[in-house]
């Protein structure tokens, strides 16, 4: 299978070690894992949870069913990549009439050796950012005027997955995490360094912090820790080792005591958040029998946790309500996402790798709507082969017969959307074709759509009413 390269999602690192055929739907870079991965993890079969020909669709006792939300609530900071330390924020009083009051370039934009992962958070009126170089800015949130700029770049020469990474703010302090192999503290007032921890492997993940603990995923499906106030490592949780799969690892959630991490193999964990200890271990993972993409295991998306469900999606085709105290499986269902799902109320959304949006309910797993936003987006151009650097990679192909009978080859590009925010009631999500679109949360129907004029695979937040949005080409665009 040919290496392909395109700027976009999240940093996903797509490694196959098997001869899969056909055309990746993402827009990065394709590795295989290091030889130093340790394979620690308890032994266990994954076994599949859901039918292979099963299909979602809308329920029909649930058509025109209306549905509780809660009221919009005022947020004052957004500190963790999903928010809060559920990743899960519900209904936010952000964005207004999603009129652009400002943008502000800061520094390296996504390309052939740098990738923009990391979600922005904010805290004290400040906004943090970090660039594809790992560089980190401090803006002024209401103006975007620059109050701080650390470059953490290291000076050796960059290795492969040297990219990546996040940010976390806690007790006025910034953690980085970096595809760099460290984690690092800052002052999140000066952006002095407090404290750099180098790591076995990169991260390409946001960390979280609770209870005085760093937690963030390493490349090698390993969970780190680290002491929030001196950097010192701490327990370690070894996942089992995935020969195929996406390297972007994502942030841990947590609820009281425990700590749900998912991986690379498609395992989502619970976890003791005080010494490690394995509470349950599920998989998220089915066979199919014609797309080799389906073994790549991976839950690239945030799990959330909430109410007591813990809700994430795989690449593998399973979308799942777990429940948090005991691991049992609620509801799954078939669908194939890199997204974080989003729950609210009665319901949870969540945007399937093909770009349709759904509406669950969270009790059943009976879909209320279903909004294909890839209907109308999709575009077939010429197949060209792909190569690192510049080339983009075909979403979909097919074959096509020109008039003389001869075979041409065909690819349909569909967007690919960011997870979700919920605000003012409407569900707001960005495409990698610089579109960003407001849907009515009760009813699927599209109501807006705004040009940002610059690819977005990071997802929206919203602090103070703005609504703010990182692009692929690290600018930072407030809408009021």
């Amino acid at each position: 299978m040919n290496l392909m390269r395109q700027s976009g999602f999240i940093a996903l690192l797509l490694a196959v070690s098997v001869g899969a055929s056909g055309c990746a739907t993402f827009k990065r870079t394709f590795h295989a894992p290091t030889k130093s991965a340790k394979e620690t993890a308890a032994q266990g079969e994954r076994i599949s949870i859901v039918a292979f020909d099963d299909t979602v669709t809308p329920a029909e006792g649930l058509k025109g069913a209306d549905f509780f939300l809660p009221d919009a609530q005022a947020v004052t900071q957004w500190s963790l990549p999903g928010g809060t330390l559920e990743q899960s924020m519900g209904n936010i009083q952000a964005g207004g009439k999603l009129s652009i009051a400002w943008k502000k370039g800061f520094g390296a934009k996504s390309g052939s050796v740098s990738h923009v992962t990391a979600p922005p958070v904010v805290a004290d009126g400040k906004i943090y950012v970090m660039d594809g170089q790992v560089a980190i800015s401090a803006l002024n949130a209401k103006t975007g005027a620059l109050i701080w700029k650390r470059n953490l770049h290291p000076k050796k020469k960059a290795e492969a997955q040297a990219f990546g990474g996040g940010l976390a703010l806690a007790d006025g302090k910034l953690v980085v995490s970096s595809g760099f192999r460290f984690v690092a503290e800052l002052n999140a007032d000066t952006g002095k360094m407090l404290w750099q921890t180098n790591t076995e492997q990169p991260v390409h993940a946001a960390p979280t912090i609770a209870g005085g603990r760093i937690f963030v995923v390493a490349v090698d499906n390993t969970l780190l820790t680290f002491d929030l106030a001196t950097g010192a490592e701490g327990w370690t949780y070894q996942a089992l080792s995935e020969p195929a799969r996406i390297l972007g690892a994502s942030s841990p959630a947590v609820s009281g005591d425990t700590v749900v991490a998912s991986f690379g193999s498609g395992e989502l964990v619970a976890l003791r958040t005080s010494n490690g200890n394995d509470l349950w271990n599920g998989a998220l993972s089915r066979a199919s029998r014609t797309n080799a993409l389906s073994e790549i295991r991976d839950i690239p998306g945030r799990p959330v946790i909430y109410q007591g469900d813990v809700f994430a999606i795989s690449h593998s085709g399973v979308f799942a309500a777990t429940d948090l105290r005991t691991g049992q499986v609620r509801w799954n269902l078939p669908l194939t996402g890199i997204t974080s799902p989003l729950p609210a109320g009665d319901v949870v959304y969540v945007i399937d790798k093909a770009g349709k949006v759904y509406c669950i309910a969270r009790e059943t797993g009976q879909a209320y709507w279903i909004q294909d936003l890839g209907e109308g987006r999709a575009k077939k151009t010429g197949l060209t082969l792909p190569s690192f650097g510049k080339a983009k990679p075909a979403k979909a192909a097919v074959e096509k017969r020109d008039a003389d009978g001869k075979l041409r080859a065909k690819k349909i590009v569909r967007p690919i959307w960011s997870s979700p925010v919920l605000a003012n009631g409407k569900l707001i999500t960005a495409s990698d074709t610089g579109e960003m679109v407001v849907i009515n949360a009760k009813t699927g129907i599209v109501e807006r759509s705004i040009k940002l004029g610059q690819a977005v695979t990071i997802a929206p937040i919203g602090v103070d009413g703005t609504l703010y949005v990182v692009t692929d080409e690290a600018q930072l665009i407030a809408l009021r």
